[in-house]
């Protein structure tokens, strides 16, 4: 019949994973997903947490049932979100593997801030400021005596990079989100890194995408799998933009539980008007994704599960029913993680006088365009900074599935939107694993 089946995606979020393949057949390409499973934090002594054995054994079971079903699978890559690592003590994990929506971080964003200026921390590394990034965790963690052991720390496609091949690599695009890298240098900056006393050997050099490494052998005998493991792009944006065709200086909208408006540079962009605007500069394969985190569907999600509603249709079906057009700021610190999200984007419209909404609908059409208010503001401010003025936007991920979202960007941005209904996350990690391979030969 003329199949060649090449390459496994395993492209891990913060609520699910997919263990996806790329089939030819006569020359055609079609993307095929195998496997998913859910995803989701436990909460472990008052502290969000990953199950990261619970997740390894999905990441495990997606390979084989893959490779059962398309057993001429010849690599694989895993990609995840980013800020969030697993500490090791040699071969050993230190537990527990802390979630970004855990707010145990502000001691040691505190103590960050007396080391080091929030401008010089910009002027380096020009990350955006996140109360969950790495360096803050990192800070807290040290604080507790968790890095007196450590050996290692690992991003989380590094760590599970690892589990399969037996090899510890630092990989640049996650390495990214973690505020310590240099973005010039585009390696760890150790002058950081000494300032705020962190144990130096932690943190070894960046490896680009498209490294190759085996699995190692007690991996082949325990999947009954014959591949090798490329280094992708491991942070999933990354893979994304890599996964959609979109030029440089062109705007996106990764549109996820995070959503990420951004554009590609060819160099960052580290001026402090950037920092105000609290735009990050993110390491993509071969420039600069300058984009700015913004809450995305999280809040649909959460309220889906609150208000018990069937399905994200059903969602979109009542917003659009609603002439409710108040709005709210959806990257209020009160939304990363409450115990109602419907109470807390109310106390948020009260607090700014807004007209209260009195159903359901009118609550969840507030959210739509409340994203779209901010999706047009972050244009806005990109224009501003880059001194472009753009026509397009390409949307992607789960949200671009979304038409009534979408119709509300163009209405409140004034740009033409091209959505890209797809999972570009595993199509950009495949794309990687295919150029590696290709150089390889």
């Amino acid at each position: 019949m003329n199949y060649m089946f090449t390459h496994l995606a395993i492209d891990l979020g913060a609520s699910g994973g997919r263990h996806v393949v790329r089939i030819i057949k006569n020359n055609l390409s079609k993307y095929i997903e195998v496997f998913r499973f859910e995803n989701y934090t436990d909460l472990t002594d008052g502290h969000l947490t990953w199950d990261i054995h619970r997740i390894w054994e999905n990441i495990k079971n997606g390979i084989i049932i893959a490779c059962k079903k398309y057993p001429d699978i010849k690599t694989i890559g895993i990609d995840t979100w980013g800020v969030d690592y697993v500490l090791m003590n040699g071969e050993k994990e230190i537990l527990p593997v802390y979630a970004y929506r855990d707010n145990r971080t502000s001691l040691g964003c505190e103590i960050v801030s007396k080391k080091i200026s929030e401008n010089e921390l910009y002027l380096k590394t020009g990350c955006q400021f996140q109360p969950f990034n790495t360096i803050y965790q990192l800070l807290t963690d040290k604080l507790f005596g968790r890095l007196t052991i450590a050996t290692d720390f690992l991003m989380l496609p590094e760590y599970f990079f690892w589990k399969l091949t037996g090899v510890k690599l630092h990989e640049y695009t996650n390495a990214t989100t973690t505020g310590l890298v240099n973005a010039k240098k585009e390696s760890y900056d150790l002058n950081i890194i000494s300032k705020l006393d962190l144990p130096t050997h932690l943190f070894k050099k960046l490896t680009k995408p498209g490294h190759i490494e085996p699995l190692s052998d007690e991996m082949e005998k325990e999947l009954g799998v014959y591949a090798d493991v490329v280094l992708v792009a491991t942070h999933d944006t990354a893979s994304a933009v890599e996964g959609i065709d979109i030029p440089m200086n062109a705007l996106y909208l990764s549109s996820g539980t995070w959503s990420l408006l951004g554009v590609k540079l060819p160099d960052p962009m580290l001026d402090l008007e950037a920092r105000k605007l609290n735009f990050t500069n993110e390491g993509g394969v071969g420039y600069i994704r300058f984009q700015k985190n913004i809450m995305g569907l999280w809040i649909i999600q959460q309220l889906k599960s609150e208000l018990h509603i069937s399905s994200f249709e059903e969602m979109t079906d009542m917003a659009k029913i609603s002439e409710y057009r108040e709005t709210f700021n959806v990257d209020d610190d009160s939304l990363l993680s409450p115990k109602s999200m419907k109470k807390a984007i109310m106390a948020l419209l009260i607090l700014n006088k807004k007209k209260k909404p009195t159903s359901d609908n009118e609550l969840i059409n507030s959210v739509f365009h409340s994203l779209a208010l901010s999706y047009k503001k972050t244009i806005d401010e990109i224009e501003l900074l880059t001194q472009r003025v753009y026509d397009s936007i390409c949307v992607f991920g789960g949200g671009a599935k979304n038409e009534y979202l979408n119709s509300l960007i163009h209405i409140y941005s004034k740009k033409n939107v091209f959505a890209f209904p797809v999972e570009a996350s595993a199509i950009g990690n495949i794309k990687i694993q295919e150029t590696a391979v290709k150089k390889e030969r």
